[in-house]
């Protein structure tokens, strides 16, 4: 999903609420429905978004060594096109073309939590609907009567109504005993993790609440370390990388903090969680996917495959001079070269695999 079509589906609030709120809040509900306490069953959500999310962490973990492995080939681009970043950007997508990689590939496990954020937000701060399943008239009505008890006219308006018609509930229950079983619902249900209640927002207030953005800014420093360890390992000699994963390591946990700031304690709790989740995830894949081995293989297979393609050329261009051909420099086309690159990959994989070698076929190519 591109950046566009995810500010398209934000900007439609009923495909928003089918395809991201609506999934999120069954899932809560049910989680809810097993443990009767809305801060565990935030974090077991975590732990399920995070299973989930493992194979794109390992793809991208594979997309950085396959980038790792090109980059002596960009700095070469990079030093060569160094006053014209049009001719450099577009060698570049041409290397990444012929390499069959994604720059946006790495970027995905990041990209995925931003949905994923937005439809937790809208749970925490419509719990009613979600976990509850009250009916919109009841909710019309109990925000009738919430706004008359908190001399609050616009409540209606208010994004985070729902919250605001629990706490009159909790004040007042009997002014809503003409709505059904509603108090009793509203009673039943635990917005807090021990004494954090979850609906609120942290402020800069001396209480148990700013524990929330502290604990966001050192489990994302966690993060930043672990994967700048990570990263290291992968990059080698490369500056650049190493720059910026610094950079990461002090941006990410400020805004980590500025994050549990601005939203209610329980998307801080789940991004808490979360970061833990992925520093343990990080450690985890780097002790069983070493970086540094990965790193070093990835480089010489890159490097295999375009000595095989070289030298698969010098023989193109042997057999074009015993054919009297003039033009040499052309004898072996790009189709030809997408052809030995193709058989070089699906050998190793078939080999690595246990799996039966299938030659090439220009559908192969064409796809």
């Amino acid at each position: 999903m591109t950046l566009d079509q995810l500010s398209n589906l934000v900007k439609d609030p009923k495909l928003f609420g089918i395809l991201i709120v609506r999934p999120f809040g069954l899932l809560l509900q049910w989680l809810y429905s097993i443990v009767q306490n809305y801060g565990i069953a935030v974090i077991l959500f975590a732990l399920l978004v995070k299973l989930v999310c493992i194979p794109l962490t390992i793809k991208s973990k594979k997309s950085m060594l396959a980038m790792s492995a090109m980059n002596a080939e960009l700095q070469q681009l990079q030093k060569k096109y160094a006053n014209n970043k049009e001719k450099m950007n577009e060698e570049m997508m041409k290397l990444y073309q012929e390499e069959n990689y994604n720059p946006m590939s790495g970027c995905l496990p990041m990209a995925i939590q931003m949905p994923i954020l937005f439809g937790l937000y809208d749970v925490i701060q419509r719990p009613l609907t979600p976990l509850l399943r009250v009916a919109g008239p009841t909710i019309e009505s109990a925000t009738e009567i919430a706004a008359g008890l908190l001399n609050n006219a616009n409540l209606a308006k208010d994004y985070s109504r729902q919250i605001r018609i629990i706490d009159a509930v909790n004040q007042n229950p009997d002014a809503f005993s003409g709505l059904g079983d509603f108090v009793q619902k509203v009673q039943s249900l635990d917005l807090s993790i021990g004494p954090i209640d979850l609906t609120q927002q942290p402020t800069f207030a001396l209480n148990i609440l700013l524990l929330i953005p502290i604990l966001s800014f050192l489990t994302s420093v966690l993060v930043s370390w672990v994967s700048m360890r990570q990263s290291a390992a992968a990059a080698g000699d490369n500056a650049a990388a190493a720059g910026m994963s610094k950079g990461m390591m002090l941006m990410m946990p400020l805004m980590s903090a500025w994050i549990s700031f601005v939203v209610p304690a329980g998307l801080g709790v789940y991004w808490v969680i979360s970061n833990l989740l992925m520093a343990l995830q990080t450690f985890l894949l780097n002790r069983y996917m070493n970086p540094a081995k990965l790193a070093a293989k990835a480089q010489a297979e890159y490097e295999a495959k375009k000595e095989a393609a070289r030298q698969a050329k010098i023989e193109a261009k042997k057999r074009a001079r015993e054919r009297g051909e003039k033009d040499i420099d052309t004898a072996l086309s790009q189709k030809e070269i997408n052809r030995i690159k193709l058989a070089e990959a699906r050998k190793r994989d078939a080999e690595k695999y246990g799996e039966v070698y299938k030659e090439v076929t220009d559908d192969d190519l064409k796809a």
